[in-house]
């Protein structure tokens, strides 16, 4: 069975870069540079076309540009690697750069309105029924940042969130670094830690390649897994 097509959209880059830019740029990375293999499109935008932002990284791994008007030479070579975008007139018009040219191509955008976006919307969902992940609409259990010990490393067999995230795992009967960052919040390398801590301990099974991991206990056994604290 064929998977849907993903359309990957960050409306404003520039906010995330600032809060944690390099997990942000790795993982922007990691997507691009995988999704063409799966059918994600990824689509970046932001008002502030800066190199801190879009980072030569970034660039390398998102070929195809769109510019739209900007107030510098600098911010449009920052986009298109060449002028011009700071000669556009605005109201949708815009300079195109796909992948595998360097010419530059001329476009002007319809404007839509809202009600027109929402129209369009509710002929979409009309054409097609919903399969709704209900996990994804679940708001983050907590907000952890990762846990340094006192010399700066890691302890690779203790996490104050590895309780939290065998009763996920044993929950969901189904274990992921991305379960873990997305129910956790926390990075893909904390999660994958996290993830190894949970095999040692035999609560689920060891890496095979491309196979999903299964969860060795059952939710009955979680109360012997992880203690409960006394009231």
């Amino acid at each position: 069975e064929e998977l849907p097509y993903l359309l990957v959209v960050i409306d404003e880059l520039a906010d995330l870069m600032m809060t944690c830019p390099q997990e942000v740029e790795d993982s922007i990375i990691r997507l691009a540079q995988k999704s063409r293999a799966v059918g994600i499109h990824l689509v970046l935008a932001t008002q502030r076309p800066s190199v801190d932002v879009i980072t030569g990284m970034i660039k390398a791994n998102v070929p195809s540009r769109i510019a739209f008007a900007v107030s510098s030479q600098t911010d449009s070579r920052v986009i298109l690697d060449s002028n011009g975008a700071e000669s556009l007139l605005g109201q949708g018009d815009m300079l195109f750069k796909p992948l595998g040219t360097s010419r530059l191509q001329r476009v002007q955008g319809a404007y839509v309105t809202e009600d027109e976006v929402a129209l369009i919307v509710e002929q979409a969902r009309a054409q097609r029924e919903q399969v709704v992940d209900e996990s994804f609409l679940e708001a983050p259990i907590v907000f952890a940042e990762d846990v340094e010990g006192e010399d700066g490393e890691f302890d690779p067999d203790e996490d104050p969130l590895l309780d939290k995230a065998i009763e996920i795992v044993v929950t969901a009967q189904t274990a992921s670094v991305s379960l873990l960052q997305r129910r956790l919040r926390v990075g893909y390398t904390r999660a994958g830690r996290l993830i190894d801590m949970l095999e040692r301990r035999g609560i689920i099974s060891p890496y095979e390649g491309s196979k999903p991991r299964k969860v060795l206990i059952s939710e009955h056994e979680l109360e012997r897994t992880v203690p409960v604290a006394a009231d």
